[in-house]
């Protein structure tokens, strides 16, 4: 027997701490797994018109300023509406001078009518009054036909909002002559709310996200900035592609956003968070813990007298560091998440305080 005894069972203790591995753990527990798909996308403004002027004359008015909000039919420019209107008062003075020769064809046809039932007129001259009649009526329907085309260039002259939005950069100056679909036309006019964003996804996942949107209708989706930091707003998908592009694999999809402070903007850059699913009451560990092995994938449960067991597992979906586990562990279980290159099945291991991690 040795003479110390007490520091002998020192040593061993010593021995077996310093021969057990220092891990890190994490727990296993139920919980809900969201299915959240992270894609680059674009803001693409649901409208942008370029608008243009439908015919040719001096600008007289601007009645915008750059960056201003306009609403629907709001008046933007004007050109100069005199010419049209003289030509306007010619046509319409023609108008009324067809429409009276007119109505004395009509008196004498309808007097030549009566003379050839007694005959007493030759019928082709009564024929041929009836034929006057014919040939004024369509001479009254052109001139009203130009009569509308001048009033309708008149209405063109003044240059109305054809949606609401934001007008862009001034393109023309007042006292300019303008000139029918003229390149680069008045300015441009962007709708900002609601706004789009157009994103894409591989084809391996259209099947789920297309299930899921014929079921729900409408998938959630969050707009990130291009950094995935900031969430700049919250829409909801409301079309998919007709197509798979093939050049990469992925079908795109445009998602609709209120954008009522404009936080989207025009051709902007951003990180769309699509919520596909959740999952409800499934276990949930740190994706860290999963290993991969000969046989596939395995976790390092923790045991009750500190040691390890490599535990076969099969996983779900992962969304950031935490993943789905579908079998081989329990709720309740712990499994090992750090330290693990040192592991094997049934190696000693020892907890540190500060190291044990809940389910992220």
């Amino acid at each position: 027997m040795s003479p110390f005894p007490c520091a002998v069972g020192s040593a061993r203790a010593a021995a077996t701490e310093q021969s057990a591995t220092p891990v890190g753990v994490a727990g296993v527990s139920k919980g809900n797994m969201p299915f959240i798909l992270s894609e680059l996308g674009t803001v693409i403004p649901i409208a942008t018109v370029t608008v243009q002027t439908r015919l040719d004359g001096y600008l007289t008015q601007v009645l915008f300023t750059e960056g201003q909000e306009m609403r629907k039919n709001d008046l933007l420019a004007v050109i100069d509406p005199r010419p049209y209107e003289a030509l306007l008062k010619q046509y319409e003075g023609q108008l009324a001078a067809d429409i009276a020769q007119l109505d004395e064809a009509r008196m004498d046809d309808a007097r030549y009518q009566k003379l050839l039932r007694r005959d007493a007129v030759d019928a082709q001259t009564a024929q041929d009054q009836h034929y006057k009649v014919q040939q004024l009526i369509g001479t009254v329907k052109s001139d009203q036909g130009l009569v509308d085309t001048y009033r309708l260039d008149i209405e063109y002259c003044h240059i109305r909002a054809p949606v609401s939005g934001r007008v862009g950069i001034r393109a023309v100056d007042r006292g300019n002559y303008v000139t029918a679909a003229q390149s680069g036309g008045l300015a441009i006019l962007t709708q900002m709310k609601p706004i789009s964003v157009i994103f894409t996804v591989p084809q391996d996942r259209l099947g789920l996200v297309w299930k899921r949107l014929r079921q729900v209708r409408e998938l959630p989706v969050e707009a990130w900035d291009s950094a995935d930091g900031e969430k700049l707003a919250t829409g909801k998908v409301s079309s998919l592609d007709s197509e798979v592009d093939t050049s990469t694999g992925t079908v795109r999809l445009r998602a609709i956003f209120d954008n009522l402070d404009e936080d989207l903007f025009p051709n902007q850059f951003v990180n769309a968070h699509l919520l596909v699913d959740t999952e409800q009451n499934v276990l949930l560990t740190a994706a860290s813990a999963i290993q991969t092995g000969p046989d596939g994938s395995f976790v390092y449960v923790v045991q009750s007298d500190s040691t390890v067991k490599a535990v076969p597992v099969k996983t779900g979906i992962t969304q950031g560091n935490t993943v789905v586990v579908m079998s081989g562990v329990k709720d309740g279980d712990r499994v090992v998440i750090s330290g693990v290159d040192r592991l094997h099945d049934g190696a000693r291991i020892s907890i540190p305080a500060d190291n044990t991690s809940a389910v992220p």
